[in-house]
C-alpha cells in the first residue's frame, strides 16, 4: 500500500471517525487514500482555519482528539490560528499538513513552508515524517502526545513522496513506548504527593472561609462528579473560569458562576474574602486575577494541576499538588472531613442577593435572549460562542447542566471561532441542539463556513447580537478612551438574513422581544442551519466589569 493508505488505516485503528480539511497539491496522496472511505468522514470546510476550529470544537464537545488536514504552504499556515487557539486552551488536536517532496525541502519550492518551525511555539510537538516506515509509530505517538498529561495540539508534516511511496505494512515500525488503545488513561499519584495531599486536607479542614476555583482541567479530566462531591463534603462555594464553566452545575446552591473581569460580583467578593483558595485545574489567567498583588489577599492557596509549569507560575501558592485533577480529587475527598460552614455560606448568599447578575429588561436585550434559549432548551444545549460581549453574556446568563456544553475560545480570544467550532461540536454530538452565540463583527470573520453547514446540512443555529459595532472594542472605547470610537462602528452593515439564504441556510430577524420565543423554537424545529439576526442597542454593555489592572474587588456596574 501507499504511505497515505497506511496513514488512513492507522487513523481508523486509533478510532478517528471525522477529519476536517481542505485538499491541495501536496496532500493529494492522502486525499486519494480517503476516496470512498466508509469509516472516516471527511468534512471539507471553506477555509483551513475553519477546519482547525471545527476540529477544536469536536474535541471539546466529545473529549476525543480533533483531526485537521491541509495541504502545504498557505494551506498549512491557514491552520496556525486554530492550532494556537487549541494550544492556549489545552485542547487535544492532531493537524496533518501536506508537504513538498523531501528532495525539494529547503529550496523555496512552490507552496513550501517550514510549518514545523512555524508551529513549534504553539504545539506540544511538531515534526516532519521523513521515513515511510515510521508512519504507524509516529502517528500513534502524535495521538499519545496530544492526549496525555496536559492535552494540546500536535502537528505532523507529511512530505508528498513519503505519502505516495509504496510501503510494506509487515515491515513498518509499530511499537510505541507506552502506547495503548486507551491513550487517555490516567496516571497514578506518585508516592511523593501523598504527604502533600495529607497537608492539603489539613488546610481544608482548618479553613473557615474556603472557595474552590475550578478551571478547564476539571472538564478535561472528567472530574465534574468528583468536584461536586468535594464541594458538597467541605461545603465550599465554587467559582469557575470561562473554560471551567460546565465543570460545576450552574444552578447548584454552591455555584458562584464565573470570576474575574466579567465575573459575578459575589464570586469576586468571595475570592477576595476567603481564607483558603483551592485551585483545581486552573492557571490564574490575568483576566481572572486582575491585579495579582491584590488577588485573594487573605487566603492561603492550594493549587492542583497536571502541568508542573503552571504551579506557582502566576501567583504565589502555599501548596502544590501535581497530577490529574480527577485522581487528586478522588484521593482528597477521602482525606477531608465533612464540614458545616453555615456562617460563610450565609455571607456568600447575602452577596448573591445583594449583587445578582441583572439587566434592564426593557426592550430587546441580549441577556433576555440567552435566558430564553436556556429556558427553551432546558439548559441542555451545547453553546458555542464567538469572542466579545456576546461571549460574556452567554457565560453569565446560560445555566449549564452538563460538562462539555460550553465551547468558547478562552486564552487566545479568537474572533471567528464560534461557527466552525459549533459545526465540529454538532458533528461530534449529533444528539444535542447546538447554538453559536455571535456578535456581528466576530461572526463575519468566518461567516463563509455557513456554506459548509449548508453543504453537509449541519443544523447549527447562529444567533447574532447585531449592534452594528465591534461590541467589546466599542465598550472599552466608551469606558476608557473617552468615547473615541476609532474604527469600531460598522454602520448598517450586512443583511445576515440574505447572507444566510445565499449560503443555503435559513435566516430570521428579531427586532422585538415578543418574537424571541417563537423564532428560537422554529429554528430548532427546522433541523437545518439557521442564522437569527437579533438587533440590539449598541450602548448595551457587559457588566459587572473589573477595569484592567485593578483588583477584582473593584467592579464597575454594581449599582
Amino acid at each position: 500500500m501507499t504511505g497515505a493508505e497506511l496513514l488512513i488505516k492507522t487513523l481508523e485503528e486509533i478510532g478517528v471517525d471525522t477529519i476536517f480539511g481542505f485538499p491541495g497539491g501536496s496532500a493529494l496522496p492522502i486525499y486519494d487514500a480517503l476516496y470512498g472511505n466508509k469509516k472516516i468522514r471527511h468534512i471539507k470546510t471553506v477555509h483551513e482555519q475553519g477546519a482547525a476550529h471545527a476540529a477544536d470544537g469536536y474535541a471539546r464537545a466529545t473529549g476525543k482528539v480533533g483531526v485537521a488536514l491541509s495541504t502545504s504552504g498557505p494551506g498549512a499556515t491557514n491552520l496556525v490560528t486554530g492550532i494556537a487557539n487549541a494550544y492556549m486552551d489545552s485542547i487535544p488536536m492532531v493537524a496533518f499538513t501536506g508537504q513538498v517532496p523531501l528532495s525539494l525541502l529547503g529550496k523555496d519550492s512552490f507552496q513550501e513552508v517550514d510549518i514545523t518551525g512555524v508551529t513549534l511555539p504553539i504545539t506540544k510537538h511538531s515534526f516532519i515524517l521523513r521515513d515511510k516506515n515510521d508512519i504507524v509509530k509516529k502517528v500513534k505517538e502524535a495521538f499519545l502526545i496530544a492526549t496525555t498529561g496536559r492535552p494540546g495540539p500536535v502537528v505532523v508534516d507529511l512530505p508528498k513522496d513519503v505519502m505516495a511511496g509504496e510501503v510494506n505494512e509487515k515491515t513498518v515500525k509499530k511499537d510505541v513506548n507506552g502506547f495503548v488503545a486507551s491513550y487517555t488513561s490516567k496516571q497514578a499519584i506518585p508516592e511523593s504527593q501523598q504527604k502533600q495531599l495529607q497537608k492539603a486536607a489539613e488546610m481544608i479542614n482548618e479553613a473557615q472561609r474556603p472557595v474552590i476555583y475550578a478551571g478547564g482541567g476539571v472538564i478535561t479530566s472528567g472530574a465534574n462528579h468528583e468536584l461536586l462531591k468535594f464541594a458538597e463534603k467541605i461545603e465550599a462555594p465554587v467559582t469557575t473560569t470561562l473554560m471551567g464553566i460546565t465543570g460545576f452545575p450552574s444552578e447548584h446552591p454552591l455555584c458562584l458562576g464565573m470570576l474575574g473581569m466579567h465575573g459575578t460580583a459575589y464570586a469576586n467578593m468571595a475570592v477576595t474574602e476567603c481564607d483558603l483558595l483551592i485551585a483545581v485545574g486552573a492557571r490564574f489567567d490575568d483576566r481572572v486575577t486582575g491585579k495579582v498583588e491584590a488577588f485573594a489577599p487573605k487566603a492561603k492557596i492550594i493549587h492542583m494541576d497536571i502541568d508542573p509549569a503552571e504551579l506557582g507560575k502566576n501567583v504565589d501558592i502555599d501548596l502544590a499538588l501535581k497530577g490529574d485533577v480527577k485522581t487528586l480529587l478522588e484521593r482528597i475527598i477521602e482525606l477531608v472531613s465533612c464540614k458545616k460552614r453555615g456562617l460563610w455560606l450565609e455571607t456568600v448568599n447575602g452577596w448573591k442577593q445583594t449583587y445578582p447578575l441583572k439587566y434592564c429588561n426593557k426592550g430587546l436585550k441580549p441577556q433576555f435572549v440567552i435566558e430564553e434559549i436556556c429556558r427553551i432548551t432546558s439548559g441542555d444545549a451545547i453553546i458555542a460562542t464567538e469572542v466579545g460581549q456576546h461571549q460574556m453574556w452567554a457565560a453569565q446568563f446560560y445555566k449549564f447542566k452538563n460538562p462539555r456544553s460550553f465551547i468558547s475560545s478562552g486564552g487566545l480570544g479568537t474572533m471567528g471561532f464560534g461557527l466552525p467550532a459549533a459545526l465540529g461540536a454538532k458533528l461530534g454530538r449529533p444528539d444535542k441542539v447546538v447554538f453559536n452565540i455571535a456578535g456581528d463583527g466576530s461572526f463575519e470573520m468566518n461567516c463563509h463556513e455557513l456554506i459548509t453547514a449548508a453543504s453537509y446540512n449541519i443544523p447549527v443555529i447562529t444567533v447574532i447580537f447585531n449592534n452594528r459595532t465591534l461590541g467589546m472594542v466599542h465598550q472599552w472605547q466608551e469606558m476608557f478612551y473617552d468615547g473615541r470610537f476609532s474604527h469600531s462602528e460598522l454602520g448598517e452593515g450586512t443583511d445576515y438574513v440574505k447572507l444566510a439564504e445565499a449560503c443555503g441556510a435559513a435566516g430570521f430577524r428579531i427586532t422585538e422581544k415578543e418574537q424571541v420565543e417563537q423564532t428560537i423554537s422554529k429554528a430548532i424545529d427546522l433541523n437545518k442551519p439557521v442564522v437569527i439576526d437579533v438587533r440590539i442597542d449598541p450602548k448595551e454593555m457587559v457588566m459587572p466589569m473589573v477595569p484592567p489592572g485593578m483588583p477584582i474587588s473593584r467592579m464597575l456596574g454594581l449599582d
